[in-house]
């Protein structure tokens, strides 16, 4: 006989309780279209969660972004809620290594009708964050960055020479699952992230904190940025 009082696991409750509050971070159709292009694509089911990306837009919209930049596009998912929060001249430039998942992104945000908002840059991060600041384009106001870990230090130095003082930077997926406290973990993931760690400790031209979280897509967190 199954004890209906016994404890949920922890993600059971974690997922329980997004599902509770979905009315306050409700999925827009135009939202689900572009994460079911991606799925449809099969494309790797890494994007942020509805209210995470629901997150990303109030943050946006507080800060008053005008110019955002995204490192690592995927489908489209995320650029399509930083869409969200822009005003009329708003527009995002996003980041994307694999030219299909660009293509996938490309689509969706078109159909979606914020295609125009949105300039997608294909190839290696470093190099598109180094062509911005060639090309010297106008500081931006938000950055996320949701890209391969090992090089999260590398991405933020590039990233601070493109903002303002002022300028929010979210880095998602830093906590690792709690991974990011063991110095020998062999997952160069959370090595990437322990390097982001220790640049940004030592780095006078951010504030900073690192927020946990847990949900639907399991335990992990993000960094918050501020540059000074």
């Amino acid at each position: 006989m199954t004890d209906s009082t016994a404890p949920e696991t922890p993600q059971q409750t974690w997922s329980a309780v997004d599902a509770f509050f979905a009315d306050l971070t409700a999925e827009p159709t135009a939202a689900v279209r572009v994460r079911e292009a991606a799925a449809a694509a099969g494309l790797p089911d890494i994007a942020v969660a509805p209210n995470q990306g629901r997150l990303l837009t109030l943050l946006a919209r507080t800060a008053g972004a005008r110019r955002v930049l995204e490192v690592g596009t995927l489908g489209g998912y995320s650029t399509w809620w930083l869409t969200q929060a822009l005003p009329a001249d708003g527009s995002v430039v996003t980041l994307e290594l694999v030219p299909e998942h660009a293509a996938v992104a490309r689509a969706s945000l078109d159909a979606a009708g914020v295609g125009h908002r949105v300039d997608i840059r294909v190839g290696p991060a470093l190099a598109s964050l180094d062509a911005l600041a060639t090309e010297g384009v106008e500081p931006f106001d938000l950055v996320f960055v949701d890209a391969d870990k090992q090089q999260l230090a590398a991405y933020t130095e590039r990233v601070v020479t493109l903002s303002r003082p002022g300028t929010l930077v979210v880095v998602d997926n830093v906590v690792r699952a709690g991974g990011v406290v063991d110095p020998a973990h062999p997952d160069d993931r959370v090595q990437g992230v322990r390097a982001f760690a220790a640049a940004v400790a030592a780095d006078d031209r951010l504030e900073a904190t690192v927020v946990q979280t847990v949900g639907a897509k399991g335990y992990d967190g993000f960094a918050l940025l501020r540059v000074r």
